[in-house]
């Protein structure tokens, strides 16, 4: 019986501050920090475009967290946005794929990632 314990108990529950204070973390310490998961046809597009630039860049796979679910929880408290990709770069929220690839569009993108340090 105490094997089915240790099995179904075996990770403890984060708290909503604890994922926040974690994210908060990766957004403060990164140039870019994409929030991500592997599975996404959307991320990839964005840790693809990030990658043509040469970004230092610090993705995290929500889906191979053990906290993913709770850190996605609070990336919507911090962002407002709970979907991903979930984009900071210099510690500013640029939104998702869609805006990443108009600040490429718009010839932005480049200037962003020089500014934070990322290039």
């Amino acid at each position: 019986m105490s094997f089915l314990f240790r099995l179904f108990s075996s990770a403890p529950k984060i708290t909503m501050a604890d994922a926040r204070t974690k994210v908060q973390q990766y957004i403060d310490s990164s140039p870019v920090v994409v929030f991500s998961k592997t599975y996404c046809p959307y991320c990839a597009s964005t840790k693809s475009l990030l990658k043509s630039f040469g970004a230092k860049t610090t993705i995290l796979e929500l889906d191979q967290e053990a906290d993913g679910s709770a850190m996605q929880d609070a990336l919507q408290e911090i962002s407002g946005q709970r979907t991903v990709p979930n984009i900071f770069i210099a510690q500013k929220h640029i939104g998702g794929n869609s805006e990443l690839q108009s600040l490429d569009k718009a010839g932005k993108l480049q200037g962003l990632l020089k500014d934070a340090g990322a290039l």
